[in-house]
């Protein structure tokens, strides 16, 4: 099943919660099966992924408030390999877990955009048709999103001892 992973990544930071994340791809998958003779394109990965996001969404609206939640392990290895040198493994897992708190608190609409531009690779034309929204306020909110998170990340290294 190609782009599940990507499915997946996106669904887990939209959802906050592995479970939730989980059954969202499998509703989105079926859905995609169900209609899958409307796609009509190139590459089907940015059509997957707004099948999911619009699932996820759809599923939030009706289950529950988006509420803040942990980060997860497998999160925090999707950023970034280990290095070799067990100074530099701590070092790279503290840096991981700052930026993946710092994604958590970003609001939805630029934590989606951040997730689908660094994590998942996907192109402002590809984000746009993904999120229903036009190629500039791709733009804005991974601008705004780029913002909050250098100043979150700013002010954990502020209050950390030198």
């Amino acid at each position: 099943m190609p782009h599940i992973d990507a499915a997946y990544n996106l669904a887990r930071w939209l959802m906050r919660h592995d479970q939730d994340a989980e059954d969202v791809v499998q509703e989105a998958f079926l859905r995609a099966f169900q209609f899958f003779h409307s796609f009509h394109g190139d590459t089907g990965r940015p059509w997957l992924l707004q099948i999911v996001r619009n699932t996820c969404y759809t599923w939030l609206s009706r289950n529950r408030a988006a509420r803040p939640g942990a980060v997860t392990a497998d999160a925090l290895d999707a950023v970034a390999a280990p290095a070799s040198a067990p100074e530099a493994q701590l070092v790279l897992k503290e840096d991981r877990e700052s930026l993946m708190r710092a994604i958590g608190a970003l609001p939805t609409e630029f934590r989606e955009a951040i997730v689908l531009r660094e994590l998942e690779g996907l192109s402002y034309k590809e984000i746009a048709r993904i999120a229903e929204i036009p190629l500039g306020t791709v733009m804005s909110r991974l601008a705004r999103a780029r913002e909050q998170l250098h100043a979150l990340l700013g002010q954990n290294t502020e209050g950390s001892p030198a």
